[in-house]
């Protein structure tokens, strides 16, 4: 018997259909062996040596592969391609003490590439599984000796990590901006021309034949003298410029394009992209989704050619290779589909739909655009309009995008508009917008700040930690606790949350993947000057424990005053009399009056309410004794059909009640 090992259950069942009676296949679930939770697991004195456990919930299954390795003729280790695909496959060498293993990689899992990979084994890179090593232990240095400084010096519970931290500083210094920001006021002019029944805008573009920017309009006086000289003169074509452009497609997948695109395009937070590709992979359905590589192989470009060619015609094909930017690793191909059959839940379905599509689409032919630019003319002043029509949808036939068509008349040169009306529009500056998901994915990649497969991670740790949160418009803002523990990593920490300082260390751990760098010696290099900066800022920075702030309101179980106090959720309100008396509550004056009766018991009114991981929620004010509550913000307004509450969702104005068609 030839026994396969992986780290999936699901993947197991995948590549078990494929191989024949001789072969069984196990899961690992996941790693066998970790650093140790209750204690730091690392052993300075002896060069780092971590020390590896079996986590309890290992054990068993531990056991069970022994006893199977024990009766193989055989052991084949079939992780996933990557880090940790490889330092998955070492820990299982080491606690199955295997001394024979052949070690194969599926960057698809189809009967093909499974026959392919069997027969051409190799053997564990070390390299690999060393760089994974080395990034679990710095994790661990920072994590374990900053986090107990972070409890000392601001609250208890606080943590802080390698690269979290940097996504933290990202979004503190974005919200600094919007908070600095002065919005200038600006005037636009527009002019509004007819031909034809046709209705077209132009915009004043130019004085003098000098170009003006954004701001040359400074308030309204200015935009009505402009506005003055313009009623009485006459609008003709100075110029007319047309022109054929060419959209092209994007290449397929990459991990953080896909995540990307799922947030932008599915409204799918990363970790639940990374989850469903994972499934999507596992079950055959589409190639390794962990990779930063835009390779495709000869053999998907020609299914792809024959599908474009069948379904839509010859003139919609163009091959098309693309090239990897910047540092690539695990250079697999893109993430792209197997071309299987699927049957799949509804949400695999839409991302599996859009990873196709995207694939299907980097093999098709541009979209063309016939555009055209027009300068009209009225005294000194000169006015632009463009237009655009779509010629040839090209691959826009498969993958939908946002284009703005905008069809002008048939116009001549030298002709003489009539001027149907002079519009001025007052406008202010506004600040760069908050962060969502996929623009804090792209900030990250764009600093080479962690890893494509470490985004998701990332995003979950600093809500789950209450760092931050998102607004209803889905974007990251920092609580007073994410702000404070910033400041202070900032403060005394630089490097922690350096962007250079961090793309450096990934470079390292890059290094160390091909052998070019020993992972001891990163390590030790990173943790002297740390530990000795730490050790003499336990000494230097003072508690920064904002002091109690004692209250008239009475603590309900002892009557002692309440007390505000600051901990991981923020500010709230506790019972001095603590630690014989437990009692905290939020601070009322988190609670919003929305002015709303509650539609449940018609006396309490709506209030916006925070829950202790800082989520908004809407409820009632005479809670406990109504329990009326709502996730999303009531109008006021009340549905025709049911009479319920009418919320604000996704931009859209819905029925609170879900049973309401």
């Amino acid at each position: 018997m030839k026994l396969v090992i992986v780290e999936s259950p699901t993947k197991a069942r995948t590549i078990e259909k494929y191989l024949g009676s001789e072969y069984r296949v196990l899961s690992s679930y996941g790693h066998i062996r970790d650093l140790p939770k209750g204690e730091f697991g690392i052993d300075i004195e002896k060069d780092f040596e971590p020390k590896y456990v079996i986590p309890t919930k290992a054990r068993k299954n531990l056991n069970l592969l022994k006893k199977e390795v024990a009766k193989a003729d055989e052991i084949i280790l079939a992780t996933d391609p990557d880090r940790e695909g490889e330092a998955i496959s070492w820990h299982l060498i080491k606690a199955l003490d295997l001394k024979e293993y052949k070690r194969v990689v599926f960057h698809e899992i189809t009967k093909s590439a499974i026959e392919k990979a069997i027969d051409n084994p190799s053997q564990l890179d070390e390299a690999l599984a060393d760089a994974q090593q080395a990034r679990r232990v710095l994790d661990r240095i920072v994590g374990y000796k900053l986090s107990p400084f972070l409890w000392n010096k601001i609250a208890r519970h606080l943590s802080a990590g390698r690269v979290q931290s940097v996504a933290v500083k990202l979004i503190c210094e974005r919200e600094e901006e919007i908070e600095k920001f002065v919005p200038s006021e600006y005037w636009t002019v527009s002019a509004f021309f007819s031909k034809n029944k046709v209705v077209f805008e132009s915009i004043l573009s130019k004085i003098k034949d000098k170009k003006i920017d954004k701001l040359f309009i400074k308030n309204e006086k200015e935009a009505e003298e402009i506005e003055k000289e313009l009623k009485t003169a006459e609008y003709k074509i100075d110029k007319i410029e047309a022109k054929e452009l060419k959209r092209y497609p994007q290449p397929p997948f990459t991990t953080s394009s896909l995540q990307q695109e799922a947030n932008k395009k599915l409204k799918l937070p990363a970790k639940m992209t990374m989850s469903l590709a994972q499934k999507l992979y596992e079950k055959g359905y589409i190639t390794y989704h962990r990779t930063d590589s835009l390779n495709i192989s000869t053999e998907a470009l020609e299914k792809a050619k024959g599908i474009i060619k069948e379904k839509f015609g010859e003139k919609y094909y163009e091959r098309r290779v693309f090239k990897t930017k910047g540092r690539a690793q695990e250079a697999h191909e893109a993430i792209r589909p197997t071309m299987q059959e699927t049957k799949l839940e509804a949400k695999e379905q839409k991302l599996y739909s859009l990873i196709y599509n995207r694939f299907i689409a980097s093999q098709m032919a541009p979209a063309v655009f016939d555009s055209k630019r027009i300068d009209i003319k009225a005294n000194e002043y000169t006015f632009e309009a463009h237009g655009s029509t779509l010629k040839f949808d090209g691959f826009l036939k498969v993958y939908e995008m946002k284009i703005e068509e905008n069809e002008l008349p048939e116009l001549l040169e030298k002709e003489v508009l009539d001027l149907k009306e002079l519009k001025k529009e007052q406008h202010f500056t506004l600040p760069k917008a908050r962060y969502t998901e996929a623009n804090l994915i792209k900030k990250l990649e764009e600093f080479e700040i962690g890893r494509p497969s470490t985004y998701a991670s990332i995003i979950t740790t600093i809500q789950d930690r209450n760092y931050t949160l998102k607004n209803e418009d889905k974007r990251f803002y920092p609580t007073e606790i994410g702000k404070s523990v910033n400041t202070m990593l900032e403060n005394n920490f630089k490097n922690i949350v350096d962007y250079k300082f961090t793309a450096d260390m990934e470079k390292e751990l890059d290094d160390i993947s091909i052998g070019k760098e020993n992972w001891k010696e990163i390590v030790r290099k990173f943790y002297f000057p740390f530990n000795e900066n730490l050790e003499k800022k336990y000494i230097e920075v003072e508690k920064q424990k904002p002091k109690e702030e004692i209250t008239d309101k009475l603590c309900p179980k002892c009557q002692k005053p309440l007390a505000i106090k600051s901990g991981r959720f923020g500010r709230f309100l506790a019972c001095t009399g603590y630690p014989e008396c437990k009692h905290t509550e939020p601070l009322e004056n988190k609670n919003v009056n929305l002015n709303i009766v509650c539609p449940k018991c018609e006396i309490g009114e709506i209030i916006q309410k925070k829950t202790k991981k800082g989520k908004l929620f809407y409820a009632c004010s005479k809670w406990p004794d109504c329990d009326f509550a709502l996730w999303d913000k009531p109008t006021g307004e009340k549905c025709k059909k049911c009479g319920s509450l009418l919320v604000e969702k996704n931009k859209k104005i819905i029925c609170s009640n879900k049973e309401c068609s």
